[in-house]
């Protein structure tokens, strides 16, 4: 049964889809008042549901219930091509654009597609400039807090990433692959030239210097 019509087009509706109720601050209007009420701490920050586990707080208690997940480990939501399992709705649905290769979103600048929305927000910063991530330490400035993260281990000198052959330790994952390198003999950068090869590219650049007579920077 459709009992709403719209008095414009003549379509019909199962729930009536006005919006009486409208938030004071910004005007936006929902067809429920607890819709308004959970809108409405978005203005004031107020975070009323809290995680009895690490003590986070939520201003929604359906985030409460996805961030719960961190701690049970449960993950609902199940991709029907791989598999994979993930606890958030929306993490699944980002997923599944890596299977169909649908990239929805658009940089309106360039008009490059992305197939997560958050990846457009930090592209955008290319263009931009945009540097919100600051170091409370030295005051510099990073596009990316994954760029921030890395920086900081600079004055906390935290080495996160171990070699899992001898134990040593390093800042950067990138200084770690390059690292494993003198275990494995691997040497993936070859000189177009000669035909060398070696473990590191800044030892490729050095070494095209032989062929071309420039002389590296001292």
């Amino acid at each position: 049964e459709k009992p709403y019509h719209c008095g414009i087009c003549g379509e019909s509706f199962s729930r009536n889809r006005e919006k009486p109720y409208h938030c004071d601050v910004c005007g936006k209007s929902f067809s429920h008042s607890n819709d308004v009420s959970k809108h409405k701490r978005t203005h004031t920050g107020e975070k009323p549901h809290h995680c009895d586990v690490c003590g986070k707080s939520f201003s929604n208690i359906s985030n409460l219930s996805v961030h719960r997940r961190i701690h049970t480990g449960e993950k609902p939501y199940h991709c029907g091509i791989c598999g994979k399992s993930f606890a958030n709705s929306s993490i699944l649905t980002r997923h599944k654009h890596i299977h169909t290769g649908e990239k929805p979103y658009h940089c309106d600048i360039y008009g490059k597609s992305f197939s997560h929305c958050s990846d457009v927000s930090k592209h955008k910063r290319t263009h931009t400039g945009e540097k919100p991530h600051h170091c409370d330490i030295c005051g510099k400035s990073f596009s990316l807090s994954s760029h921030l993260k890395r920086h900081k281990r600079i004055h906390t000198g935290e080495k996160p990433c171990r070699c899992d052959i001898c134990g040593k330790s390093f800042s950067q994952n990138h200084i770690l692959t390059a690292h494993r390198r003198i275990h494995t003999g691997e040497k993936p950068y070859h000189c177009d030239i000669c035909g060398k090869s070696f473990s590191q590219s800044s030892h490729l650049t050095k070494h095209k210097h032989i062929h071309t007579g420039e002389k590296g920077k001292e």
